[in-house]
């Protein structure tokens, strides 16, 4: 309690706001193709939010680091099309598998052997290429809801210039009494019940195990666990063991599974938010700001179904102010480390550049091919 703040609250919620906000409608997507039917969705919501939030409080407290997890939002977009006319009962097993592969990983130590050799520079053009996008979103909103953003963003100024701890929380509430008075709260839709967990039995099938399980493993640990990895390294965190994390994250999907949560690891965009000064401006205390995500996830869970429909009541455009600006922070240290050294600054520049693109290639997304093409350019050019 002694390092609670209303920074760290704010950081925790505007994690999970921006976590079910931009992939919640791809869960239920991806459930629906697996077979799931709404009681089964909520299902899925409930085991998601109960694993992330579980994961989150639990290995921030012990490491006192801000560790912070989430669902593989690539993995559940490959769900989309490469489970479908798959039974439920073997997209289960697949998510099983997937699962224990993730526990095999970090606990051999073999994932983070290989993340230790990673050089820091290429490491934050990385983070900085897998932020900027969201850095942008702030002034692309200016486009469809300008007095909005523009309000919010002039808050931020003067809060980062006279109460630079409370920026960010006074730019979340002043956006949403905008939204408020404009009548782009849309809460009168909103019906809360509680989920159902609903456990399904699992089948394993070679179908199942070549079309789902591992390409599920293998996009999450180079999609999600490395930028995630790569974020708290950059961000300070560099004494923290990973197996530990990607062994938990692992175990939590194999548990829950039956009940729908398909894929649970490192965070790597919501993370930055927790990991950043704005979460509090002392390091070791920013942990509290993945206790309190962890906590929403929780409740939020619980809730099931009707969490869509909670965070679909924000304008989309509030959602990408307050990201986005609760991100400047990050998106500017994880550059100025990229550029730092004369040695590594080209490699990591291409880092940069490759992540930012937003390329995707074999179902992997940039940032894994950002860390490749920089890695190959440190071969070839030296350093």
């Amino acid at each position: 309690m002694q390092d609670l703040s209303l920074s760290a609250v704010t950081a925790g919620f505007v994690t999970v706001l921006v976590g079910y906000s931009s992939s919640a409608v791809i869960v239920f997507q991806a459930a629906k193709a697996s077979g799931a039917g709404p009681a089964e969705i909520a299902s899925w919501m409930w085991a998601l939010g109960l694993g992330t939030g579980l994961t989150c409080i639990g290995l921030s407290l012990r490491y006192r680091v801000p560790v912070v997890t989430a669902w593989s939002t690539p993995g559940a977009a490959l769900l989309v099309t490469s489970a479908a006319g798959l039974p439920l009962s073997a997209a289960i097993g697949a998510f099983i598998l997937s699962g224990a592969l993730m526990l095999l990983f970090g606990a051999t130590g073999w994932f983070e052997r290989q993340m230790s050799r990673l050089p820091v520079p290429l490491a934050s053009g990385m983070l900085a290429g897998v932020l900027l996008r969201f850095g942008l979103d702030v002034f692309v909103a200016m486009k469809t809801q300008a007095l909005l953003t523009l309000a919010m963003f002039a808050l931020y100024l003067a809060g980062r210039r006279f109460w630079p701890r409370y920026a960010v929380p006074g730019v979340l509430l002043v956006g949403t009494a905008i939204a408020a008075h404009q009548g782009q709260l849309h809460l009168a839709g909103l019906h809360l019940a509680l989920a159902r967990p609903i456990l399904t039995v699992p089948t394993f099938t070679w179908s199942a195990l070549v079309g789902v399980a591992v390409p599920l493993f293998v996009v999450t640990m180079a999609s999600q666990n490395v930028p995630g990895v790569t974020v708290m390294r950059a961000s300070g965190y560099r004494e923290t063991p990973v197996s530990p994390l990607i062994t938990w994250t692992g175990l939590a999907t194999v548990v829950l599974a039956p009940f729908g949560a398909f894929a649970l690891n490192l965070a790597a965009i919501t993370a930055a938010i927790c990991t950043g000064s704005e979460a509090h401006p002392d390091p070791a205390r920013r942990y509290v700001a993945s206790v309190v995500a962890g906590g929403f996830y929780l409740m939020l869970g619980l809730m099931g179904a009707t969490v869509g429909a909670l965070f679909a009541a924000f304008p989309r455009e509030l959602v990408l102010a307050v990201a986005g600006m609760a991100l400047f922070g990050a998106i500017g240290s994880g550059l100025a480390t990229a550029l730092r050294e004369d040695t590594q600054r080209e490699p990591a520049l291409i880092t940069f550049l490759i992540t930012a693109s937003g390329v995707s290639l074999l179902g992997i997304g940039s940032a894994f091919w950002g860390l490749v093409g920089g890695l190959v350019a440190v071969a070839v050019l030296g350093g």
